[in-house]
């Protein structure tokens, strides 16, 4: 009878050891944005849906702001790639230093709008680009979207090459942002989020470019940026990713929810940014924000300007994974 006790005793502390086992099966997710922005929405979606589909067995927990690089999130990759952050929902620019293929969406003017990032992503140029990625180290799930970014400054409207001449205008740290800039004769000072907003404030950069997701939210207006011009010159998309190692430790059934869930949460984020994208240019407006749209031949303008970047990037990101992309916008 004592046997029987201690066995039952020993299977059912078994039991709970396997219990506590599951649920304590954590990973880290790291973030640029936090859930106030529809990229920080997309990392806690991803979160909830595996949650939810895992039963409570698999927890993402997500880490806002860069926190798990000290807010250089041109490092986030790096640290994925050595298992210091276990999962991430980047974008393909701050990836771009070490997976250069990803400039591709970083070509000024290559897109003109959401079908065309579509087509990248969802074709044979997006397969490459994922292929590119995994060669690195990391396994990427699926896609997400930060925006087509837009350029605003503290001076005066923004609508010829010209009007941007000597302004100084903060770039996230990719070279191809910086020689976009200057083609345009701009002055690009790189830094991060995090010191973008104090620079805006004090007057040490004049503008800043980025999605109206974040103009809107992060209330650029606030600190100077009084005029804002719609020229689509780049999307940012970004991507739901794992560290290999992670990747290769999960039983088929995990790696099945959490791409997924990765895929579900993308769709979900990427229809959530683009309904809101109308109603944040007004709100923009009724802050006193001066908004200039170009004329076909103003856009056409810096079209010719940046052809020196595609040129001189085009090495750098690979012809073939170009030449893709460009027949996925013409097709």
């Amino acid at each position: 009878m004592k046997l029987t006790r201690c066995l039952t005793a020993l299977a059912a502390a078994a039991a709970l050891s396997a219990t506590f086992s599951v649920a304590a099966r954590e990973y880290s997710v790291s973030t640029v944005l936090s859930d106030a922005f529809p990229w920080g929405q997309a990392a806690q979606k991803w979160a909830d849906l595996v949650a939810e589909r895992s039963n409570g067995e698999i927890t993402l927990r997500v880490y806002p702001n860069a926190q798990l690089v000290a807010g250089d999130q041109t490092k986030e990759f790096s640290a994925m790639r050595s298992g210091l952050i276990d999962m991430a929902v980047g974008s393909t620019i701050n990836w771009s230093p070490q997976v250069p293929e990803l400039n591709l969406f970083s070509l000024p003017f290559l897109m003109a709008n959401s079908a065309d990032l579509d087509a990248i992503t969802q074709g044979e140029a997006g397969k490459q680009a994922f292929a590119a990625i995994e060669k690195r180290g990391i396994v990427p799930l699926a896609w997400g979207e930060n925006g087509f970014r837009e350029i605003s400054n503290s001076s005066k409207p923004v609508k010829t090459p010209a009007d941007l001449s000597g302004l100084k205008i903060r770039v996230v740290g990719s070279p191809l942002f910086q020689d976009t800039f200057t083609a345009l004769g701009a002055n690009p000072t790189q830094m991060s989020w995090a010191d973008a907003k104090p620079a805006l404030t004090t007057g040490a950069v004049d503008g800043q470019e980025n999605p109206l997701s974040v103009f809107d939210v992060a209330r650029v207006d606030q600190v100077g940026q009084k005029y804002l011009t719609l020229w689509h010159y780049m999307a940012d998309p970004l991507v739901f990713a794992v560290n290999q190692r992670v990747w290769k430790q999960l039983p088929e059934a995990d790696r099945e929810i959490l791409r997924q869930a990765a895929i579900d949460a993308g769709k979900w984020e990427i229809e959530l940014s683009r309904s809101a994208e109308a109603k944040r240019l007004e709100d923009i407006r009724a802050r006193g924000v001066e908004v200039t749209e170009l004329s076909d031949a103003e856009h056409q303008a810096f079209v010719e300007a940046t052809r020196v970047v595609h040129e001189k990037w085009a090495p750098k990101i690979g012809a073939d994974l170009i030449e893709a992309a460009r027949t996925a916008i013409a097709e």
